[in-house]
């Protein structure tokens, strides 16, 4: 007890977290999965609950894909074929000339944005192939669902 006298002690002080920088540095899928401090998925988590999350949400991305895919696609066919119905018609006239020369136009514009790759789109790449190694069993449960979620 005569220890405790001598040390004092001291309440009043408090650490300061900057969030904002540990944000920055934080991916939000290192939160989930394991980021660059806490170690790769795999050491957190049994693999059956790996492959279980995975499949899940890749069900869930396919089954959402193929819904939203197949209404986009009625949507643009539809518009097509009103557009040929129109044509047919002839209540549309198409200069194809113009048509073509535009279309050259936006190809000759793609090429020249295409050779300048954008720094952070490489980066993205970069993070994503790293996770994807990092976090194997998950993303092959991932893709199975995906799989399964097209094919429901």
């Amino acid at each position: 007890m005569a220890d405790r006298e001598e040390e004092p002690e001291n309440e009043d002080t408090y650490e300061v977290v900057d969030l904002t920088q540990y944000a920055r540095r934080q991916q939000w899928w290192g939160c989930l999965f394991g980021g660059n401090n806490s170690g790769p998925m795999a050491e957190k988590y049994s693999v059956a609950t790996q492959i279980a999350l995975g499949g899940m949400s890749g069900w869930c991305a396919g089954y959402l894909f193929q819904k939203v895919g197949k209404i986009a696609a009625t949507a643009v066919g539809g518009g097509f074929l009103l557009l040929q119905i129109a044509n047919h018609s002839g209540y549309v006239q198409v200069d194809w000339k113009r048509v073509e020369k535009d279309v050259n136009k936006a190809k000759r514009h793609l090429k020249k944005k295409a050779d300048r790759a954008v720094p952070e789109l490489n980066s993205f790449i970069d993070q994503s192939t790293e996770f994807v190694k990092t976090n194997i069993i998950v993303t092959s449960g991932f893709f199975g669902g995906f799989l399964l979620g097209l094919a429901s």
